[in-house]
Parts: structure tokens; C-alpha cells; sequence
């Protein structure tokens, strides 16, 4: 009798224990493939040459952010993916996995371009700051924000920053 009794406490010891020691959710090295297609939103960008549409991912999370676009094809004009910051902080991020070029637009959160990292490094693993606190960043294909002609002080519309 005295074992059966002893059984329950010894599984909810070993339940607690195994949560415990799990894995983080998601590491660098364990990311081998792209992630599904997330949610998406219309956002514009208004530069002095005009007003550009665009269709976004959005990266809300900490994981759907660690993955970003890695291992995707090319981005098509009017794509990119929006990574929507819980706070206001510096961001760095990089190119790992990544085998196409990027444009990286740091945008404060009324919507104003902070800074822009044009045509990023594909595959690189060197950080890519943002230069300054920033609320959102948004990725779009590299070469994409020269064809618009975006400059910092530039807009980005978009539910996210309330103006749009």
C-alpha cells in the first residue's frame, strides 16, 4: 500500500523536474528551415517620391522574431516583414541563413525612419545596428528603399505606429 501512495508524488516530481530543465524555445543552431507564412498587414512607405504599398509579415513574438526571414526565397517588391518591438531599445540583428540581400528600416514609433541599412550582407553574421532606440523594424528586399528614394525622417504608415 505504502508504494501506491508514494507513486503520484514521484510522477508529479519527475513532471516538474522534466519542465524544468526544458529547452528554450527556440536557438540559433536549431533553426533549419523558413517559417510559415505569418499574419500579414498592409503598411506604406511615403518618401518624397511618393507613397509605396507594401504587404507585411508581422514578427510579434520572440520566436516568429529570432526566425524572421531566414531561409526564405527573395522578397517580391511590394513584401517585407515587420518585426513590432515590445519596447523601445537599440536593435542589432543579422543575416544568418539568409541568402538574398535586405534593405533594414529602424523606425521610431510614430513612424519615422531612424535609419536604414541598405543591401545587408547575405549570410553574415556581423550585427547590423539600428544606430539609435527604435519601436519597429522593417525588412524589405535590398535595393527596394533606393528604388523608393526613402531617406531617415521618412514615414511608415502602418497600424502598429497609429498613424495609418
Amino acid at each position: 500500500m505504502t508504494f501506491f501512495r508514494f507513486l503520484p508524488r514521484f510522477f508529479a516530481a519527475f513532471i516538474a523536474c522534466a519542465m524544468l530543465t526544458a529547452a528554450p524555445a527556440v536557438a540559433d543552431d536549431d533553426i533549419t528551415q523558413a517559417q510559415p507564412q505569418l499574419r500579414t498587414e498592409p503598411l506604406q512607405i511615403v518618401t518624397k517620391r511618393g507613397v509605396f504599398h507594401f504587404q507585411v509579415e508581422i514578427a510579434d513574438t520572440p520566436a516568429s522574431q529570432e526566425v524572421g526571414l531566414m531561409y526564405r526565397p527573395t522578397l517580391a517588391r511590394d513584401r517585407g516583414m515587420l518585426f513590432e518591438m515590445d519596447r523601445l531599445a537599440v536593435q542589432a540583428f543579422w543575416m544568418e541563413h539568409c541568402a538574398h540581400p535586405l534593405d533594414m528600416l529602424f523606425i521610431l514609433p510614430d513612424g519615422r525612419i531612424l535609419s536604414i541599412a541598405r543591401m545587408t550582407k547575405p549570410f553574415s553574421l556581423d550585427p547590423i545596428s539600428s544606430g539609435g532606440p527604435v519601436s519597429a523594424v522593417l525588412e524589405i528586399r535590398g535595393g527596394r528603399a533606393a528604388e523608393m528614394g526613402a531617406e531617415p525622417g521618412d514615414r511608415v504608415v502602418s497600424g502598429y505606429f497609429h498613424n495609418g
